[in-house]
């Protein structure tokens, strides 16, 4: 990715290293049981982790992620609703020094390809649907078909959102898989301006 000065021609706090998942799991002292993460769904029954239970899930998230090769500036992309397995992605990749991005799975498949094709990620997490109310909403085609239009992409990861008991397609690793090792939760130290994650404009002016 390009230098991030030359957006603006400044640099923030030259010299400063940080990273932004090692404050983001600070519990506070003493606070490593209580709740640090309260989801609701109309897919699934609600959900809470407390802070160690957080840190778990990152650490298990970023062993699937250093497994499949991600390192510092490599981009993982999400085909995700608002979900606590996309908080520890998002983390997860905080923690290598990679970079997160996300498009909710009710985009269709042009305007997730044409959000996450400019940032050519090389790792792919995605429902296989959602519920919205009474209606079931499959979107394993619409999966299947971001995960075609991206050649970047090394490693797929199915999260069984809608149908847990369901198997991943054929190329596609489970999210129990993904994040069935354990391993050590470590923090890279990079710059203050180092990229966390990209977002997208409507496009409603070209191309997103």
């Amino acid at each position: 990715m390009d230098d991030p000065s030359r957006v603006t021609g400044s640099r923030f706090f030259p010299g400063g290293r940080l990273n932004y998942a090692e404050r983001a799991l600070a519990a506070p002292e003493g606070a490593a049981g209580s709740v640090a993460v309260v989801a609701r769904s109309q897919t699934r029954p609600p959900l809470e982790l407390s802070w160690s239970e957080l840190a778990a899930l990152v650490a298990r998230v970023r062993t699937g992620l250093l497994a499949a090769g991600v390192g510092p500036l490599d981009r993982v992309a999400g085909y995700l609703p608002n979900i606590p397995e996309a908080l520890a992605t998002m983390l997860a990749c905080a923690s290598l020094g990679a970079v997160w991005t996300c498009c909710a799975p009710e985009m269709g498949v042009t305007g997730v390809i044409d959000r996450l094709s400019q940032v050519e990620p090389t790792v792919l997490v995605s429902v296989d649907g959602y519920r919205y109310g009474a209606r079931t909403v499959d979107r394993r085609a619409e999966a299947t078909a971001v995960r075609a239009a991206l050649p970047s992409v090394s490693a797929a990861v199915w999260l069984g959102y809608l149908d847990p008991a369901a198997p991943a397609p054929d190329g596609w690793t489970s999210w129990a898989r993904f994040t069935g090792e354990e391993g050590p939760l470590e923090f890279a130290p990079v710059d203050f301006d180092h990229p966390l994650y990209v977002l997208y404009s409507s496009g409603t002016t070209g191309q997103p």
